[in-house]
Formats: C-alpha cells, structure tokens, sequence
C-alpha cells in the first residue's frame, strides 16, 4: 500500500482511515517511517489547511511519541465500548476521525513493532477509533490522547482540519420505488415494535414488507417459513433475498434489509445511493470486522440496516452460500459469504447500530439507530432522522 506524501520534506503523510489502521501501521512505517516525521489520519471528506497544519504540528516535540486529534468521550457507559471506564466514561478521550488525527513518526514505528507480537484483545472491530485509542493507551503505558483546537469538524478561522457533511451530495435521490424494504420480525413483536415503524418512516417506503414466522393480515406480514429464533436470523434472511429475486416483489435496484426495532431515514438512504452504482455488486452499511488480523472478514450490522445492490443478491444467493443453522447471524454470514465472492463491504458512518445516546460524535443527518431500549423511539427518530423540510419524494 502506497500513501502520498503530505509536501516535499516528507513532514507528514496521508492515509484514508477507512484503511484499517492495525494493517497499514506497518507499511507506513516501512515505507515512510525513517523520513517522515508526523502521520495524519483522515476522512475522505476532511479538508486540510497545510499552512495552519504544520504550524499547529511544530508546537510538539517529534522526538516525543504524541497522539493528537479532537477529543471525543463518552457520556455514559456505551455498548459500542463494552462499556469501558463505566465508572467515570469522560476520562478516557478517543480521536473524532472526521477531523483527523496525527501519530508522531516514533509513536507509529513502536505501534508497527508491537501490532506484529501484541495483537488487540478483542476478536470484534466495532468502533475503530476507540480501539486506536485503547491499543495506543497500552493500560496507561502509552500515551492518551492530546486534544488539539485546531483539528476541528465545523470549519472555523484557526482551524488547520475542517470536515463536511457525511451525507454526500451526489445528484438527485434515487427513486423511492427502487429500493425495496425488508422488515424481520416475529409474532411477540407484532403490537409492539412494528407500529413503531408505521407511526416513523414506513411513510417513506415505496416498497415495504414485513417478514415473520406467523402470517398477520393486520400489518400485514408474511409468514417465510422459518421459526422465530432468539438469536440470529440467518434462515428468515435468506429466504428474503430468494423473494427478492422472485417475481412475487416488484423489481428494484435496491434491498434494504433492516430489524423490526431500526429507526431509519429513507429520504437520506435514498440521497446516499445516487453515490453508488446500482449495477455493480454493492454491500453497504455501517461494518464491523471479525477477526480481520487473521484473515477474518467484514461485514455489515443488522440492526443499523444492510443494504445490497441487485448483483450482490445475486451473486450471493446463486454462489451456493449458506447459513450453517437457521439462528446464525445473519449479518456476520452475509459478510463472510460477500468477503468469498470478493464484495466490498462498505462502510458508511451514518449508519449506527446503537441508540443515539450511546455515540459521542457528531450525529446531524444520520440515516439510521437501532433499538428501543430505554427510549421513547418516536421521539428519537423525530429528533435525529425526520427531516424539517423533506425533499419531493420521486
């Protein structure tokens, strides 16, 4: 993997953090380890003030290990950090990567030394930038987090980082009638979730069904002939990407297959798919990794939603692909059997498989959160997802 230089002295260099960071440590210090003497971070859509950036970088000390970035922390003990420091949540700070984040050259050669013999604890990538900052911490033995004023999301006069709105403008939306929504639920949920959804975004479905394991003409949903199971839902979802391909659903581009307590913005999902090919084979959500430093895979979680291109239900329902039991996760199985066929898993940070309370980044214009639990989910999906001034629906 190659990564451009930041200017002609080698001072600094660029690397995407969609790249997973614990791969590309080593590279970088091979390749730019010994000249180079920061390393920036960023999103795609961060913008960068060179000028202010290597002023801001010439206050601390290179021959020092350093970790600066905007200062993000936990209000409370989050499911998404296994509930780490639960005692006092804001003592512990991680970097905000929509604004980017610098390693000092000596930091990263140490970390591409360590991540060789001292693997990360945990099997899961489940929020990256708080496991960067957890494995660069070392339990106190390495450096935390500096917080600098500079790195910045909203753009503003001394800022050397700025970044954009996550939600990309890339033409018209596409049509609410080439996306097609899958909604899995099951009997006990019938009265308690699913008006949720009608009472939300159902509105905003071209096409919608309910998928169960009783047949319910009140909502109304269809039986796929799969028991309900408490854990995962792998046979209930692949009997919905055989309906999808079948002539019993109208044709679309798009599937969107989502839990019965996800509350979810389909104008902002309809305004991010013009972004992306629909005849290409796409995978698209928030991810997660599995054992990725093992040859592992990624894959897209449930609960926030998993959206597929036709040609990825396609390839994935005529590859032979399985689920080893009904109650396998659905969402860890689809991402191996796409990581097989060699599909890119894609990430997007509007997608959350938690509730809103459980982030502490920036959440304007967020397609989706998940669960109900110790919420009102109406008003939460009228504070964050309902748009004021929604946009004509084609």
């Amino acid at each position: 993997m190659s990564c451009p230089r930041l200017n002609g002295t080698g001072a600094s260099s660029l690397c995407s953090l969609s790249e997973s960071c614990r791969h590309i440590w080593r590279c970088l210090s091979a390749t730019y380890g010994l000249s180079a003497s920061w390393f920036l971070f960023i999103e795609e859509q961060t913008s960068i003030s060179l000028a202010k950036l290597l002023q801001v970088l010439n206050r601390y000390q290179v021959q020092e290990e350093w970790f600066l970035g905007k200062s993000l922390h936990d209000n409370e003990p989050s499911i998404i950090h296994h509930y780490a420091f639960s005692e006092d949540p804001g003592s512990f700070s991680f970097p905000d990567p929509a604004a980017g984040w610098a390693l000092s050259s000596l930091l990263l050669r140490r970390l591409a030394e360590r991540i060789q013999h001292a693997q990360p604890k945990s099997d899961f990538t489940i929020d990256l930038k708080h496991e960067i900052a957890l494995y660069i911490w070392e339990d106190g033995n390495g450096p935390k987090l500096s917080a600098v004023p500079e790195f910045c999301t909203e753009s503003r006069e001394n800022c050397a980082t700025a970044s954009t709105t996550y939600l990309p403008h890339c033409g018209s939306p596409v049509s609410r009638k080439e996306v097609f929504v899958a909604v899995k639920t099951c009997k006990k949920f019938h009265s308690e979730r699913v008006p949720v959804v009608k009472a939300t975004w159902e509105k905003d479905a071209g096409f919608i069904e309910y998928y169960s394991d009783v047949a319910d003409a009140s909502i109304p949903t269809i039986n796929v002939g799969v028991p309900n199971t408490e854990r995962g839902h792998c046979g209930k979802t692949f009997a919905i990407l055989k309906r999808f391909l079948s002539k019993a659903v109208p044709k679309t581009d798009w599937l969107l297959v989502v839990d019965d307590d996800t509350l979810i913005s389909l104008p902002r999902l309809r305004r991010l798919l013009r972004c992306y090919e629909a005849k290409e084979a796409v995978s698209l959500g928030e991810r997660y990794g599995y054992s990725l430093l093992l040859n592992g895979y990624s894959y897209t979680t449930g609960g926030a939603g998993m959206v597929l291109s036709r040609p990825a239900v396609s390839m994935l329902v005529s590859s032979g692909c399985r689920c080893y039991d009904d109650d396998a996760p659905d969402d860890m199985v689809l991402g191996r059997c796409l990581t097989s066929l060699g599909v890119p898993i894609t990430h997007s940070p509007l997608f959350h498989q938690a509730r809103p309370q459980d982030y502490s980044e920036t959440l304007e214009q967020a397609v989706s959160f998940h669960k109900h639990w110790n919420i009102d989910p109406v008003t939460v999906y009228k504070l964050w997802l309902q748009d004021t001034h929604p946009q004509d629906e084609l």
